[in-house]
């Protein structure tokens, strides 16, 4: 099931804490644009169907990436990509974003995404994996 534009949104800024939903917004497609790269074929496409349709695009059509990025390398790419970012505030961006990513994705979904994914983003999307 889709989520809605503004349901989204008002999770991310919910959870960033955010003091407008422009700035959730921003940290969303950054974020988004970044775990694009990282996803491919099957799991990408059933992640943008429950996505609302413009975070879809964006994720469908991700910033290029030559290599997979550790989750450190991927909130210092977020940090680089978002004017007036520290790792900190990004650390809280990737947070906020990818945690309702997790919780649109659903468990099942979200197992697939963290096998395509680097050691570590688990913890970024708020869902720890027994080690």
């Amino acid at each position: 099931m889709t989520v809605r534009w503004e349901a989204f949104l008002d999770q991310v800024t919910e959870r960033g804490e955010y003091g407008s939903r422009r700035e959730a917004e921003r940290a969303a497609r950054v974020v988004l644009a970044l775990l694009g790269a990282h996803l491919v074929g099957e799991v990408r496409a059933q992640l943008a169907a429950r996505l609302p349709e413009g975070f879809a695009l964006i994720l469908l059509n991700p910033l290029q990436s030559a290599e997979p990025l550790s989750p450190e390398r991927f909130v210092r790419a977020t940090a680089a990509w978002i004017e007036g970012a520290t790792e900190q505030t990004a650390a809280w961006d990737v947070s906020a974003v990818l945690s309702t990513v997790a919780d649109a994705a659903g468990e099942d979904l979200l197992g697939q995404i963290l096998l395509q994914l680097p050691a570590g983003y688990d913890l970024l999307f708020g869902r720890p994996q027994p080690t």
